[in-house]
């Protein structure tokens, strides 16, 4: 399977993101009333509408923020050496800084006709989500992430989920869950996506938040790995470069 595709090619990626704000109290009139009716969909009786706002506003661009970008890449001396991965991390309090230079990683060392984003659901949710918020910082959108203009059979990143899909559509399958069928490590040991926003706005964790993206994306490499029926990675074969 994905004989097609070259593992030194892969930019393996996975994101976190927060509530742009602390609570709901924090967003003047008129952006309450865009939340509102962003999320009515999603609106739980049990919830009051601070709670309401904490626990869904990180899913969406224009309400929540990035605090974490890992990327991580294959690489090897020669044909007959083993596959090493190396991931690099861009996380902080500063979505701006956090953005531009991820953006400039990716101009400087990453050409779209060469590279392909990799991922868990990286088409529906990471991707789209970092372009809008570059767009919403008016930072410029590096050309592997612009795909304005492009037919989606044009698009050939690699979202294991879409893999996992096998062309099912109604099929949905979290990361934690394909890990387990795949016979790999859960890479949710201490925490889950819905536990981001809490342990960023009240716990102050984000080297926390820092580890568990990491296990995100050595979780997708071990997955593709798996798909093209390659050894998987050892904790020696893993390195970071910040």
């Amino acid at each position: 399977m994905l004989n097609n595709i070259f593992l030194s090619n892969l930019l393996c990626i996975d994101i976190e993101t927060a509530p742009a704000f602390p609570s709901i109290k924090k967003l003047d009139a008129e952006w309450k009333d865009l939340w509102e009716i962003k999320s009515a969909r999603l609106r739980d009786e049990k919830e009051n509408p601070d709670e309401h706002y904490f626990n869904h506003a990180a899913i969406y661009a224009e309400f929540g923020k990035v605090l974490c970008i890992t990327i991580g890449i294959f690489f090897r001396k020669d044909k007959k050496s083993s596959w090493k991965f190396r991931l690099k991390t861009f996380s902080g309090d500063d979505e701006r800084k956090i953005l531009e230079d991820f953006s400039a990683l990716l101009k400087k060392y990453y050409s779209a006709d060469k590279y392909l984003f990799c991922g868990h659901n990286v088409r529906e949710f990471d991707i789209p989500y970092l372009c809008r918020r570059m767009l919403s910082l008016q930072i410029e959108i590096p050309s592997l992430m612009d795909i304005s203009g492009k037919k989606p059979y044009e698009v050939h990143w690699v979202d294991t989920m879409q893999l996992w899909r096998f062309g099912d559509y109604k099929h949905f399958t979290s990361l934690r869950l394909l890990a387990a069928v795949l016979g790999l490590p859960s890479p949710k040991t201490d925490m889950d996506g819905k536990d981001v926003g809490r342990v960023y706005w009240k716990e102050n964790g984000l080297n926390r938040i820092v580890e568990y993206n990491r296990r995100d994306v050595i979780t997708v490499a071990q997955m593709i790995l798996r798909f093209k029926n390659l050894p998987l990675l050892t904790d020696d074969e893993i390195t970071f470069a910040d």
